[in-house]
């Protein structure tokens, strides 16, 4: 096990998945943890307090991400409430559920996408690199859909950095 005491990450989406597994790791390692998510309140209250169960300070934040501001409002939150950061995780995204061809997508639904997944992990590296401390990470989470893309998913793909053909 890595040692992280005295540490502070960053979790965006970290109210479930990947992001919450990453969370629990990072506590169990010993770094305080700040969980970013977007509307999931309560999942993310919950796995700060089995962060908390770890001996570990953990605390919440919520925020889209795609929204300009957004990023820095969650560092400096971080930086308030654990007076530093030294990791970040990029993990927060979204799936867009409906199965939709490229010729019927809505500019609406490209438009979210894009800011959830491009927009956002921009917003947030932005931030972290003007908040992180001295020696500090970013790690960036994601997806095979970036590898090889997804049929009816051109939208998510994109965001991800795979070719629409």
């Amino acid at each position: 096990m890595i040692a992280l005491g005295g540490k502070v990450a960053v979790v965006t989406g970290g109210g479930r998945g990947i992001g919450a597994a990453t969370a629990r790791l990072l506590a169990t390692a010993g770094a305080d943890v700040v969980i970013g998510y977007r509307a999931r309140a309560a999942e993310a209250e919950a796995v700060a307090a089995e962060c908390r169960t770890a001996g570990v300070r953990a605390t919440t934040f919520a925020a889209d991400l795609g929204a300009r501001g957004a990023a820095d409002a969650l560092m400096a939150h971080a930086v308030a409430a654990m007076g530093g950061v030294d990791l970040v995780v990029a993990n927060a995204g979204c799936w867009p559920t409906e199965a939709v061809p490229l010729a019927e997508m809505s500019d609406a639904r490209w438009e979210e996408t894009q800011a959830q997944n491009w927009s956002a992990t921009f917003h947030l590296a932005r931030a972290a690199a003007r908040t992180v401390r001295d020696h500090g990470r970013l790690v960036f989470v994601s997806s095979t859909a970036g590898q090889r893309g997804e049929a009816f998913h051109a939208d998510y793909a994109a965001a991800k950095g795979a070719m629409i053909s």
